[in-house]
């Protein structure tokens, strides 16, 4: 593979990307580890050991060697599976929301990540009560990222100005993570908005940021691109293809649920991220600082009117369907002169 990729490079100079092999050679050699993927089991196990909704299947160390690996089976339907899940009475897109927060946990707090979140690897086992209630199920450690503190770090701090669109923060952010001159479009990746873009978080692109947007990507070569994958850090390759590259959202697609579902969370772990974690170390303090405290309740009172403002919209839309149905019902028709307000846009 080596040598195809450096033959590839020699033909094509603007070909960049032969660091992809020694990566996939590293992550393939621990994949084919049973006890390190055992270890990563378990010290999944050990974060989501507050979550009432995430299992991982208990490994059994007497049986389990280098090349073996033996652990619980475990029920339940794939994730992605629709048919199961309604059959089940399960809300596929309650589902979906449970996904993205496990994984936002993942990369914002724990900064331990699941490499592999294919539907396969991921099962939704529902409870016998009447709550309507699951766990959900991970499948295949095999393949896990632990990434930089200080990465960890200036991620959430990236959410933080992705969420507020503060340009300047991007810029440092983008200067610190190794994008360079490409940090603008840090939120169109991310976020799926440019960066002087002025719709609201999780609403579409409106069509002539969309036209500008794709007026300037038009005139990227194969050497910007390759240049820019090569500039980033390993840990936000890992972090874009887990959370980006169609892994969480083809499922999130398939569930039913808005993007603003993924969006949402990461904003609210990213936000969690920051605040400094308790260290045992001798001279370490154990209290946040009073900027970091304030950061933190500055944000969530952004993200709790976000969501307030989804719910609020939810509410009219809902009531607007039944106001049209009733009436439609008793009168046989609906008005058309009518023009109600349009809150939902």
């Amino acid at each position: 593979m080596g040598i195809l990729s450096h033959a590839i490079s020699w033909i094509f100079p603007d070909y960049q990307f032969e660091w992809i092999v020694p990566e996939f050679e590293k992550t393939l050699s621990k994949e084919l580890d049973f006890l390190q993927e055992a270890e990563n089991a378990e010290r999944t196990a050990r974060n989501f050991r507050k979550h009432k909704s995430v299992k991982v299947p208990h490994i059994f160390w007497d049986f389990t060697t280098r090349q073996v690996l033996t652990m619980e089976f475990m029920h339940g339907c794939k994730i992605d599976d629709l048919h199961c899940l309604l059959r089940s009475g399960l809300n596929p897109r309650k589902v979906a929301q449970t996904l993205v927060e496990v994984f936002a946990e993942m990369i914002f707090v724990h900064g331990y990540v699941h490499g592999d979140p294919h539907p396969g690897n991921i099962l939704v086992f529902p409870h016998s009560s009447k709550n309507h209630s699951f766990d959900l199920v991970l499948l295949d450690h095999g393949i896990y990222r632990e990434l930089d503190e200080r990465f960890r770090v200036d991620f959430c701090q990236l959410w933080k100005a992705l969420i507020l669109l503060d340009q300047h923060e991007m810029q440092q952010m983008g200067e610190r993570l190794g994008v360079g001159k490409y940090y603008q479009y840090l939120p169109v990746i991310f976020t799926g908005r440019t960066i002087d873009s002025k719709s609201g978080l999780g609403k579409s692109m409106p069509i002539e940021e969309r036209k500008r947007l794709s007026q300037e990507v038009r005139q990227f070569t194969m050497g910007d691109i390759s240049q820019f994958m090569e500039s980033l850090p390993r840990d936000l390759l890992t972090v874009l293809r887990t959370d980006l590259s169609g892994l969480l959202r083809s499922i999130i697609s398939k569930l039913g649920a808005p993007q603003r579902v993924r969006l949402m969370a990461n904003a609210k772990y990213a936000v969690a991220g920051l605040v400094p974690k308790y260290n045992s170390e001798p001279g370490f303090s154990l209290k946040p600082t009073a900027k970091a405290t304030f950061d933190y309740i500055y944000l969530r009172l952004c993200l709790e009117v976000l969501e307030l403002h989804y719910k609020m919209k939810g509410i009219y839309a809902s009531l607007l369907q039944q106001f049209k149905y009733w009436f439609s019902k008793f009168v046989g028709y609906l008005p058309t002169r009518i023009t109600l307000p349009n809150l939902v846009s």
